[in-house]
């Protein structure tokens, strides 16, 4: 029973981290002025999670997720034209995060 509730705790974690790291990334690049310290929290932050993914969905997954992860960063730019670009970040973040918890979830069919 601990090893199911740890998966879904660090379900929990990586969803957080993939979401905050698009605000996070967004924040520090917005604050320093330079977009590269941005998209250096952002390169970090996904080679972490997609760590974390593989881990506990395996590589498809993971793979699926990292996608979803950069659709989201790059489709931020095309929603903040439209909602501003706070609310678009919080938006795309919210998509990763609540689709990483979700995904994630099912874990990995048991080997053997």
């Amino acid at each position: 029973m601990a090893d199911a509730a740890d998966r879904v705790t660090a379900g929990r974690v990586t969803a957080a981290l993939a979401a905050g790291s698009l605000v996070a990334g967004f924040a520090v690049a917005q604050l320093s002025g330079a977009r590269a310290f941005g998209g250096l929290v952002l390169v970090l932050a996904a080679a972490v999670c997609a760590t974390r993914w593989r881990r506990a969905a395996g590589w498809p997954t993971a793979a699926g997720l990292v996608v979803l992860y950069l659709a989201a960063f790059a489709g931020s730019h095309l929603l903040a034209g439209v909602v501003g670009a706070w609310p678009s970040v919080f938006t795309v973040a919210t998509v990763v995060g609540v689709t990483s918890l979700l995904v994630t979830r099912r874990g990995r069919a048991p080997a053997g």
